[in-house]
């Protein structure tokens, strides 16, 4: 059998085992809440690498390395911030939003949540952050698409326009039929993928490779990429060269975590509360030893290419394919397969996550919230469906130009994420006197800051560049704060059963801190009973 004969075969594989766990997620799903968060009956485990597959995407096997290979450590920046971000994020965030959003009427989706919370009667609040979820989704998603195209184009040779096509059927295939139950079992699945891919690529490398101590200096003496790149002393110094922005820029990635509605909805899919603790052991474990690989390709990717006049990088502009090229010819053609599917699966985790997230937001928070409230189960999921579909049609357009680079899309997507909706989401958890005026003030601000200093993308092509080159998180995140609060504080307080319901869930996290086992809704009547006993 031919090489590709063999990928061919690991590919068909692995894309009909994700179309069966997308149909067990079918069986699984009888209810719109199912099908959009599962029941709220997601285990820590699969929660953990649901999430950590869909955020980390092709970014982490295509963007990151690309990143390091041309600039050095440098760039390393970004990755421990991320790492710092995460941790944070399932420590804070997880086990109150997991209590908040039942306490609110069982919200499902973040902008039901903010409304639910600050009982925004005009919706306005929901609309808003629906708006922002359509427009930064949709670059996200074209950025899953752009790396499926470029996985065809480095694996097969085959256009990157087909590469397109048929990731993206794929995974709305799964999605449509499965909704969340099928994302998140699937992202699991993918999550372990590329987890075990990224220490074997290094270390076959290693292993491989005659002169294998040349691998971890090459760049340090040498012009490496077919001599695009200079040698570079300070690649393996994560301050040399490096500016204060640069530090503050990559560092600014982890507060996006906190405002990203594809990763936090796992956290209100959680059995309980208190599942957040082992879900942080989970994630940020199998973060840190992806990240791990992900560096150690980076680092020996310049010495394995240019001490073989016989291989080169199909990809000479953005050095994006490095981790395909690597795997492609390490190993066995199969094995090549099973290990190059794990760009298919960061890949297809992270579009499926954020398709089936803008499908509730224009069903759920758009069209059930504005126009049909009593819509009945079996509507609400065929327009999720058809949302689904919608939305990566839209997606597959801006991605159509084949010098889209991965980071630049998602590195813009996740700042207007983290800066219209992390200052929010962490005060609607921790601030009693934010009201829904503050909240819309903070998620516009935010929102707009972040796509104006991010370059105002058009189809994939920067036309401006940042000012300062700071990352627009920075600018972003600051406007956000800064609107929320002052919004806040310059208009009426609100509604005092709001603040009453706070205090509740404060005392109801608390209580159910000291009593992981604690059954939630048990809790609930107990703490409202309490408040109920009139005083003496």
């Amino acid at each position: 059998m031919s090489d590709h004969a063999w990928f061919i075969t690991a590919m068909v594989i692995y894309l009909i085992a994700m179309l069966l766990i997308g149909l067990y997620g079918y069986k699984q799903t009888d209810q719109y809440e199912d099908y959009m968060l599962g029941g709220r009956q997601l285990h820590p485990f699969v929660a953990a690498l649901s999430a950590g597959a869909s955020d980390m995407s092709g970014w982490l096997l295509m963007g990151l390395p690309a990143a390091i290979f041309v600039s050095g450590f440098s760039k390393l920046w970004v990755a421990i911030g991320l790492l710092i971000g995460a941790a944070l994020n399932w420590w804070f965030t997880a086990p109150r939003l997991r209590t908040y959003t039942e306490v609110a009427n069982n919200s499902i989706t973040l902008p039901t949540f903010l409304e639910h919370r600050l009982e925004d009667r005009k919706h306005v609040l929901r609309v808003v952050a629906g708006l922002v979820i359509l427009v930064f989704f949709t670059f996200y998603v074209a950025s899953g698409m752009v790396a499926g195209g470029r996985y065809f184009e480095s694996t097969f040779g085959a256009s990157y326009l087909w590469g397109m096509i048929i990731i993206a059927g794929v995974t709305v295939v799964y999605t449509f039929i499965g909704g969340f139950l099928a994302v998140s079992y699937t992202d699991a699945v993918q999550g372990t993928i590329m987890f075990f891919a990224l220490l074997m690529v290094p270390i076959m490398a290693f292993i491989t490779v005659g002169d294998s101590s040349s691998l971890f200096d090459w760049q340090l003496h040498n012009g490496y990429g077919n001599d695009q790149l200079a040698a570079n002393p300070d690649w393996f110094s994560l301050f040399s060269g490096v500016s204060a922005i640069t530090v503050i820029s990559g560092l600014a990635w982890g507060l996006g975590y906190f405002g990203q509605p594809h990763i936090i909805v796992r956290f209100m899919a959680l059995r309980k509360p208190s599942d957040a603790k082992q879900g942080l052991a989970y994630g940020v474990s199998w973060m840190a030893l992806s990240m791990v690989g992900a560096v150690f390709v980076a680092i020996m990717a310049p010495g394995f290419f240019a001490m073989d006049p016989s291989i080169s990088i199909v990809d000479q502009v953005n050095f994006e394919t490095i981790f395909l090229d690597m795997g492609r010819i390490l190993f066995h053609p199969l094995i090549a397969g099973l290990v190059l599917t794990a760009v298919l699966a960061a890949i297809m985790s992270t579009i499926s996550s954020q398709l089936l997230v803008v499908s509730s937001a224009l069903v759920e928070d758009m069209y059930k919230g504005l126009f049909n409230k009593k819509a009945s189960d079996n509507l609400l999921k065929l327009l999720s469906r058809i949302a689904v579909v919608l939305v990566a049609v839209m997606a597959f357009f801006i991605a159509r130009n084949p010098d889209s680079a991965v980071l630049k899309l998602v590195e813009f997507a996740w700042a207007g994420f983290g800066s219209a909706f992390g200052p929010v989401v962490i005060a609607s958890l921790y601030w009693r006197r934010l009201n829904v005026p503050g909240a819309v003030a903070g998620v516009l601000a935010g929102a707009l800051v972040a796509f104006v200093w991010g370059g105002l993308p058009t189809l994939g092509v920067w036309v401006t560049e940042k000012p300062f080159g700071l990352y627009e998180m920075v600018p972003g995140v600051l406007a956000s704060i800064v609107a929320m609060v002052v919004v806040s504080l310059a208009t009426k307080p609100p509604a005092p059963h709001v603040v009453e319901m706070f205090d509740e869930v404060q005392e109801i996290s608390k209580t159910m801190k000291g009593h992981p086992e604690a059954d939630l809704r048990a809790t609930k009547e107990s703490v409202e009973a309490h408040h109920a006993q009139p005083t003496s």
